[in-house]
């Protein structure tokens, strides 16, 4: 169980890291305050009452107060980020004992565990604004969507963000392969098949594999092309946990597992070569998509079928029209020399993306 105590929410700054201060004298419940810290993978410092002046009472990022030390931290400098924990549920006194030290929580074990985890793990990790999350799905197989959602990530970390290429598709072949790094080292999503509750978010960017100075989350070359829906719905929570982008190649069907990335997509790419039986089929994608994703655009892939233009296209599918993706003459054969798309900054696919990532920015994005 965990109670609110109205407060201001805290700021959290971005980038700050640093454990817990726990205050409590109760040898078990200290036991169990570690135990949580260490499922975080936070390193708190532990005192029996208020630390010296210029200790951890005024510096730490979130203070656990026991039950049993809230008459000794009663006055202390009234601060955020105080929660007052304890096991007795049905003691009625702690709430008042909780508003006398200022606290901005009540937590009982053992119900308030796993939230109390996710707290410690958020300061620790220093979370800021979750990243944006970029879903592109093709609106016909063949569409191009893999290569325009390697392009945008490989834009998006040369220009400085933390970038993050999640392959959502299992049949997809592995955006590694597209980005010449099937040999690299790291992690694929298989080993995170058993993934439940947390995953600490820089444990994830550092165990995945590094190229084009991004991370990479693909599919191994094994036969394992299911991922339970909690596992998936932690992992992309993981990534998106500190900031910057997160690009999601999505493949052209909804299952429990699309469905948990959809929840977590800020803005949806349907990409649609420019050709009645495309735009038919893209009609079928976006009507079971825009379920889920409510902001679905459409990126228009020439060359053009007679009568058509990308804002007919966009008109036929009743979206809202993100643009043309261009067509790029030797982008195959500069993916065979190990060139990713859009890798050298100045083609016509590069500039669409730097395009793109200008009008995130701009459109409050955060990028």
């Amino acid at each position: 169980m965990a109670g609110a105590i109205t407060h201001d929410r805290q700021p959290v700054a971005e980038g700050r890291q640093g454990g817990p201060l726990i205050v409590t004298e109760d040898a078990n419940l200290l036991d169990d305050l570690l135990r949580l810290c260490a499922a975080a993978g936070a390193r708190p410092e532990v005192h029996h009452g208020v630390p010296e002046r210029g200790g951890g009472w005024d510096t730490a990022p979130l203070v656990l107060v026991g039950d049993d030390a809230a008459r000794r931290v009663r006055g202390a400098a009234r601060r955020r980020g105080v929660v007052l924990v304890g096991r007795d549920q049905d003691d009625s006194g702690v709430w008042r004992r909780a508003v006398e030290i200022g606290a901005d929580h009540v937590l009982v074990l053992p119900d308030g565990e796993q939230w109390l985890v996710d707290r410690i793990a958020d300061v620790a990790e220093g979370v800021g604004p979750p990243a944006l999350t970029v879903g592109v799905i093709g609106g016909r197989g063949g569409a191009g969507s893999s290569t325009l959602a390697c392009a945008l990530a490989v834009t998006s970390a040369r220009q400085g963000r933390r970038t993050l290429l999640v392959d959502a598709d299992p049949l997809g072949g592995g955006l590694d392969v597209l980005l010449g790094g099937e040999a690299v080292e790291g992690l694929r999503w298989p080993a995170f098949a058993a993934s439940r509750g947390r995953v600490g978010g820089g444990a994830l960017e550092e165990s995945l594999p590094a190229l084009h100075a991004l991370r990479v989350l693909s599919w191994d070359r094994g036969d394992s092309v299911t991922i339970a829906p909690e596992a998936v719905r932690a992992v992309l929570a993981a990534a998106r946990r500190r900031g910057g982008v997160v690009v999601v190649d999505l493949p052209r069907r909804v299952d429990e597992g699309v469905a948990q990335v959809l929840a977590q997509v800020d803005l949806g790419l349907l990409v649609v070569p420019a050709e009645l039986r495309a735009v038919a089929a893209a009609g079928r994608v976006a009507s079971v998509i825009g379920m889920v994703l409510r902001d679905l655009r459409v990126a228009v892939r020439g060359p053009y079928a007679p009568g058509l233009d990308d804002r007919e296209v966009a008109r036929l599918l009743g979206l809202p029209l993100m643009g043309e993706v261009p067509m790029e003459a030797g982008l195959s054969a500069a993916q065979d020399r190990g060139a990713p798309p859009g890798g050298d900054g100045r083609g016509p696919l590069a500039r669409f993306c730097s395009a793109f990532w200008e009008r995130a920015a701009v459109a409050g994005g955060g990028v």
